[in-house]
């Protein structure tokens, strides 16, 4: 951090399906790019922004956080979400803005997490909504609520969930991680899962959504899921939820 900088932490949302994910790209296809260019366009300074996570391509926000160094007193807070927005394309907007500490000791929205809310949602009906095209999960055969529910419960707790996880190009040397809470709601024909936990491997909410509506779909037996917890990756889970129905909805520090 330059010493006539100061830092700004970010409250981001954006809708995942005209980004090739968080991660900036070479085609510049990033909600990451799209952020940087933003700042371009303010200060004429390159200013690189730091997410807490990646997200992949089609993938929402609604709380991802993220902090970015800034020119030491250009603009206060309020006036830099103005600014971005102004900047932004429709689909992403900076929802905050506030000076946190810099520098090494300082703030970092990947670092400093502590955990994060992601929310699922499949809308089970034989048609889906015209305003949910895009943002969740047609499912269009019979679930089993309870099923559903039982299925997601199995994955509380600590465990190794090489099982869910994709390949990113490297193997994870570290899959093990905390599920705090795997809730189901139904309101009508959408349903809703929230899984919130100390970390989550590449793919992984996919994942566990995909295997557990495969359960509740009496396709594959609530057995499975400990099966895949307890073989450590030697079995992977083939159900993978789709990218659009699901949006990074916080991130704990």
């Amino acid at each position: 951090m330059m010493p006539d900088s100061e830092r700004l932490r970010l409250l981001v949302a954006y809708d995942g399906r005209g980004f090739t994910g968080w991660q900036s790209q070479a085609r510049k296809g990033g909600v990451q790019d799209a952020l940087e260019a933003a700042f371009l366009q303010i200060t004429g300074q390159d200013i690189r922004v730091h997410g807490s996570g990646r997200t992949d391509a089609g993938v929402h926000a609604l709380g991802q956080c993220a902090h970015a160094d800034v020119p030491r007193g250009k603009h206060a807070p309020r006036v830099w979400v103005a600014a971005l927005n102004a900047n932004l394309p429709p689909l992403v907007r900076v929802l905050s803005a506030r000076r946190v500490p810099g520098g090494r000791e300082g703030f970092h929205a990947r670092y400093d997490a502590k955990g994060k809310r992601y929310e699922y949602r499949l809308w089970n009906e034989s048609w889906l909504h015209p305003l949910e095209i895009g943002r969740a999960w047609h499912v269009f055969q019979e679930l089993d609520i309870s099923a559903l529910r039982d299925a997601a419960q199995l994955f509380l707790g600590k465990h190794d969930f090489a099982g869910f996880a994709a390949n990113r190009g490297q193997e994870e040397t570290d899959t093990v991680r905390t599920i705090t809470r795997a809730d189901v709601k139904k309101r009508g024909p959408l349903i809703t899962l929230t899984f919130e936990g100390d970390g989550f491997l590449y793919k992984m909410v996919r994942l566990l959504t995909g295997t557990a509506v495969r359960v509740g779909q009496g396709k594959a037996p609530a057995k499975l899921i400990p099966e895949l917890l307890a073989a450590h990756g030697k079995k992977k889970t083939q159900f993978a939820a789709p990218a659009d129905g699901l949006y990074l909805m916080k991130v704990f520090y």
